[in-house]
């Protein structure tokens, strides 16, 4: 019902963006963060009524020990996803686009050669994180204190509530990416190709938006499932400290990397 609730709502969104702005190629980028707030706002509202199916009371997480919990809780995991993803979204568009100062720092690193320009990109990647990865453990405490791996379920279906619209603005991306390519490879006029740097620089922030919440939506989910996993094998303890269970870790860990340089490859 959550994930029915998030068609109707990315439907009224797109409604709003296309009906009540005129779109140019100068406020894409802020029509699209529009997007991200309406269909946030109005999720929030639109969960409400939702929760009237639930017991006044019922208890989850009889095997990792029970918590008592109640519909306004239940709630409060679907919020706390959603709002998480909506500030992921926040925090990317700081980073990645050229009307903030991290991103116009990084262009005047750019003028002193590429050893800073690497240097500070890579710093810049880094520090990216911080808040996402803050936002993600908070929202796994309180779904968790609150309903236990059944609110974490809720929270990774908040966070993807809105998926039609997070989709929509991840494929803006790609396409005037390519569009730009297209303009520049065909050999067009410099005003053509001037339109779509503009889109590019909003399409690259938009497609980093659409990671953002891909990746924390994943993570949520990926506990989630490993819940489900310890419940149905009976597994009553995952100690790290086992040789195979550190040797596992390690492999997970080292797995992100592969892949990164793997498709680096195939596109350098």
């Amino acid at each position: 019902m959550i994930t029915a609730v998030g068609i109707i709502v990315s439907f009224f969104t797109s409604f709003f963006a296309t009906n009540f702005t005129k779109v140019t190629m100068d406020n894409v980028e802020g029509t699209v963060k529009w997007q991200l707030i309406i269909s946030t706002i109005l999720m929030s509202a639109a969960v409400v009524p939702l929760i009237l199916i639930l017991p006044d009371q019922f208890v989850v997480g009889e095997f990792l020990g029970a918590v008592s919990s109640t519909p306004w809780k239940a709630y409060s995991c679907v919020a706390c996803g959603l709002w998480s993803g909506f500030i992921i979204g926040w925090v990317t568009e700081i980073y990645t686009s050229n009307a903030y100062s991290p991103v116009q720092e990084l262009a005047e690193a750019c003028r002193m050669g590429a050893a800073p320009n690497i240097i500070l990109g890579l710093a810049l990647g880094y520090m990216s994180n911080i808040v996402p990865i803050l936002c993600i453990a908070a929202t796994i405490y309180i779904s968790f204190t609150f309903a236990s791996m059944y609110g974490i379920a809720l929270s990774a279906l908040g966070m993807l509530g809105c998926l039609p619209i997070a989709l929509a603005i991840d494929g803006y991306g790609p396409i005037s990416d390519n569009a730009g390519g297209i303009a520049e490879m065909s050999g067009l006029e410099e005003e053509v190709r001037r339109k779509t740097d503009k889109l590019d620089a909003a399409g690259n922030t938009t497609a980093a938006i659409g990671k953002g919440f891909a990746i924390g939506s994943a993570c949520l989910v990926g506990l989630a499932l490993f819940g489900a996993f310890v419940t149905r094998t009976n597994i009553q303890v995952v100690n790290i400290l086992q040789p195979l269970e550190f040797s596992g870790l390690l492999i997970g860990a080292m797995l992100p990397y592969a892949f990164s340089a793997l498709t680096m490859k195939a596109v350098g």
